[in-house]
């Protein structure tokens, strides 16, 4: 089950977090795993040690998701080191909660340039380079589409243009056998929520008390639906936008 062997996967911002959790977990199913990073080259490093110190395969890259250049010299990195690379998950993303009047340009700007632009830069050199090979692209979009929380106008905004992403590149992109899915986390505990003063705060507990499972995910939680995306059992998914929170809904 959720077996990849014989599969290449990039997992961008994936040194921490969600994003590492998903390379251990589709490393475990038999990926060879290119963990994407941006400026954090000492935790990409310790994921990729604790893959092939369980027998998987590894490495690390460090790309800039919003630059063209430096996305074409990540897969001609990966390709010489694995080969092809078939499955590519979309995680890198930023957030900032703001009130809507204290929006700026910048600050707008900052989170559309990496949580949209910088994914259909990577979708668009992926599918360059796949061409009619076939594939399996994973977003990681946020339940924060559905919930509608106040002072997240704008990651709200992002996240839903990851959703709609999800839905046309699905049908525009399943006549060459690439199917592009989307797994939206919710609350989940990651480095980031604690190095921010999330965890524990009067925000997270009330998420948990309105999680019918009663517990943030966790990053492993998140990985291995997205490693079932990226299989043969998925085969027949596309276009699909999979709540992953524990319940979690409006």
């Amino acid at each position: 089950m959720n077996d990849l062997t014989g599969k290449v996967a990039l997992i961008t911002g994936a040194s921490q977090g969600i994003g590492a959790g998903i390379a251990k977990t589709m490393a475990k199913a038999g990926a060879k795993v290119i963990v994407n990073h941006l400026d954090s080259p000492v935790e990409a490093q310790k994921v990729v040690n604790d893959i092939n110190n369980a027998g998987g395969q590894a490495i690390h890259i460090h790309a800039d998701v919003t630059r063209a250049d430096e996305i074409r010299a990540m897969f001609d990195e990966a390709e010489k080191n694995f080969g092809l690379v078939d499955v590519i998950v979309n995680n890198a993303g930023v957030y900032e909660f703001s009130k809507v009047e204290d929006l700026t340009t910048e600050k707008i700007r900052f989170q559309f340039d990496v949580n949209v632009t910088g994914l259909l830069l990577v979708i668009g050199e992926a599918v360059r380079r796949l061409g009619n090979h076939g594939g399996s692209i994973v977003n990681i979009g946020s339940t924060a589409t559905q919930i509608s929380e106040t002072e997240k106008v704008v990651y709200t905004a992002t996240k839903s243009a990851v959703d709609a992403v999800t839905r046309v590149l699905s049908k525009e992109l399943g006549p060459r056998n690439i199917r592009v899915n989307s797994v939206n986390p919710g609350g989940t505990e990651t480095e980031g929520g604690h190095k921010h003063g999330l965890i524990g705060s009067p925000y997270i507990n009330d998420l948990v008390n309105r999680t019918p499972l009663g517990r943030l995910g966790q990053p492993e939680d998140i990985g291995l639906v997205a490693t079932f995306l990226a299989s043969e059992d998925a085969r027949w998914l596309t276009g699909e936008v999979l709540l992953v929170s524990g319940g979690l809904r409006p």
